[in-house]
């Protein structure tokens, strides 16, 4: 060992000491861990427009959130969807129309700024669907400028194209309720227009040239016609429908999926279609949301959602890896709590798997009609860790959710985050699909945690697995990287897939392992971190790998690095000492960068905790030499004919 090399681990150790104390303070009594989940002003701005639509409005609510959303305002007038990113046309507008909502005045220079950066791109006609249907409700935009949504698409069956379980789960439980919204067209009065934002010029489609676009917007103009003047005993009955679907999926906490979309517009839904403000299904949707604010400094924000489950299934993962010792009584909560907040019950995944049996977890306290995939995966390698009073029950659980997680694999042998073979991409040329991904097909992380935990079962020869590992390679990109759907990006996805592959068997002498560490030493920065813009979704070509070094994205190329080839590397050494030296006395590290991904290129996410136990992960794999290989050979996986059914021990 050299001299630095003895340096960087007792640096490394000294930093994961500090760490691992400080995620230990942070642990709730009940069990759980919850970094705050953080995006962008829209949260804002369509909470205080729904509280409008509400006739809600409350100084005590409205005056923090104006603040917020006026100190995140940059310095050329416009709002970004992520920190450090460009203006964005649609978050302006919705944020200057809850700004005059809040009382400020048109002629303020912020607003005054806002303005030209609204005008100057194209103005309200230019923004996206969603943000002309916020403001149709108050009568700025026309109901014949926003696609048309008939409720009657309730009624389709599910083997007929655009059914509404065609849709990924977070955009049918969106999409349900703005057919009850867009059929009873509902408009409340501002009390000041907002002309200033319109050129007058004429709202146009998305531009997208295709054939299947061009004949969407044509059915939209002919289903506009029939809006005009439904069958009024279909419409009834549609409604009527729709709203069932609605109350059928509202959750114990109040909310609908456990995100803010559904959750906003199935209020408002409810409230159109004739339910009071103090309705109990109404009040229940209130007071839960107001859960997702923080208030701190004389700001309120809100959270788009809420990660207790993942934040907790990742913290025990990084105590773990840093070998905090067992039984300890902080994974002794972890673990009952993660025991408790199993998914028993069969949700909208069963409609494609019918017959399953229900289990997983969600990503929230309170979301039993969508489990999640990925959380599944991590919640099982989380609770194969423990070595507790309870095991015994835990690895029942595990077990169960091992089989739901095979059910729910997808024909071509990767992994969905919330559904299987939902990848009808006809949906994604109708007029409304302007923003954010409206499918769930399977994608290179999510698919890659499923194989690192089957590999931990000892599933590694199974079918299942090989065509996952198939499926992988297949979605290699041509430079040795694998984009990344839930976090920022190709280093996301990267940082993935090879220790997931590693741990399945594939030898790190594998020429895509070698292509992939190839790629990430290749986007090291200068200063020994990794780090990736959100504009990589976009623009692959100028920010693939490439951005500001941050502590989640060194370590998701780190645990790249150390599964793939731990001693000895100088690139493993220089992220090691980034880890160190950015550090902060409270043993964090700060990271104002938006690291995760709700929808590629439109919706970002800073989850506030992955600067935490990403780092612990790392740091506990390199000071101790953790780098598991649970898996045999590429080869052997080939050679064997074991079938799903093979079993580890218990």
């Amino acid at each position: 060992m050299t001299s630095g090399d003895s340096a960087t681990s007792k640096g490394a150790a000294t930093a994961l000491d500090r760490a691992v104390e400080h995620l230990l303070s942070l642990q709730q009594p009940e069990g759980w861990w919850k970094g705050e989940l953080e995006t962008n002003v829209t949260m804002e701005a369509e909470d205080l427009l729904m509280r409008a639509f509400l006739c809600l409005m409350d100084d005590d609510v409205v005056a923090p959130t104006a603040a917020w959303i006026r100190s995140r305002q940059s310095d050329t007038g416009s709002w970004a969807t992520f920190f450090g990113g460009p203006g964005d046309l649609s978050t302006t507008v919705e944020a200057y129309a809850a700004l005059r909502l809040a009382g400020d005045p048109r002629d303020a220079a912020h607003m005054r700024r806002a303005r030209e950066v609204i005008l100057g791109a194209g103005g309200v006609e230019k923004a996206r669907v969603f943000t002309r249907l916020w403001l149709a409700l108050f009568g700025v935009c026309s109901w014949e400028d926003v696609p048309a949504l008939p409720p009657e698409i309730i009624y389709l069956p599910r083997w007929f194209p655009f059914n509404v379980y065609d849709w990924a789960c977070w955009a049918r439980q969106t999409l349900v309720p703005l057919t009850v919204i867009a059929a009873h067209r509902p408009r409340r009065d501002l009390g000041f227009g907002l002309d200033e934002l319109c050129t007058g010029r004429e709202v146009r489609g998305s531009g997208d040239a295709s054939t299947w676009s061009r004949a969407f917007e044509r059915l939209d103009r002919v289903l506009h016609v029939y809006e005009r003047s439904p069958l009024q005993p279909l419409r009834r009955r549609a409604i009527a429908r729709c709203v069932d679907w609605i109350l059928q999926r509202q959750e114990a906490d109040g909310g609908w999926g456990g995100i803010q979309p559904p959750w906003v517009y199935s209020i408002m839904a409810l409230t159109a279609a004739g339910y009071r403000a103090d309705h109990p299904v109404v009040k229940a949707a209130l007071d839960g949301l107001e859960g997702f604010a923080v208030r701190e400094g004389g700001f309120r924000r809100l959270e788009a959602c809420q990660s207790p489950v993942w934040d907790t299934a990742l913290a025990v993962i990084a105590l773990s890896d840093a070998e905090l010792p067992e039984p300890h009584p902080a994974l002794e909560r972890a673990g009952a709590f993660l025991l408790r907040e199993e998914v028993r019950v069969a949700g909208d995944w069963a409609v494609r798997r019918p017959g399953v049996p229900a289990a997983g977890w969600a990503f929230e306290h309170a979301n039993d009609n969508y489990p999640d995939i990925d959380d599944t995966a991590e919640v099982i390698m989380a609770l194969r860790r423990f070595d507790t009073r309870e095991r015994s029950k835990l690895r029942a659980a595990a077990r169960r959710g091992v089989e739901w997680v095979l059910a729910l694999q997808c024909r071509d042998g990767g992994w969905g985050a919330f559904d299987a073979d939902n990848t009808r991409e006809l949906v994604t040329k109708l007029p409304f699909c302007d923003f954010g991904e409206v499918i769930d097909p399977p994608s290179a992380d999510v698919t890659a945690h499923i194989v690192e935990m089957l590999a931990g079962e000892g599933r590694v020869a199974a079918p299942s697995v090989r065509r996952a590992l198939d499926w992988l390679e297949a979605a290699q990109e041509p430079d040795g990287s694998w984009f990344g759907r839930w976090g920022a990006n190709y280093v996301y996805g990267t940082g993935a897939v090879v220790p997931a592959a590693v741990a399945a068997g594939v030898p790190p002498s594998d020429p895509r392992i070698r292509r992939a560490v190839a790629w990430l030493e290749a986007h090291q920065n200068r200063d020994g971190g990794w780090g990736e813009d959100m504009r990589s979704y976009t623009d692959p070509d100028h920010w693939s790998g490439r951005g500001t070094s941050t502590a989640s994205q060194t370590a998701w190329a780190l645990l790249a690095l150390l599964s793939a080839e731990p001693e000895g590397r100088p690139s493993v050494r220089r992220g090691i000492d980034f880890l160190v030296r950015t550090q902060t006395v409270e043993g964090t590290w700060e990271e104002p960068e938006h690291t995760g991904t709700g929808f590629p290129g439109d919706f970002s996410i800073n989850y506030h905790l992955y600067r935490l136990v990403f780092p612990i992960q790392a740091l506990g794999r390199y000071v101790h030499g953790h780098h598991p290989r649970w898996g045999v050979s590429g080869a052997s996986v080939r050679r064997r004919g074991a079938s799903d059914d093979a079993r580890a021990p218990a």
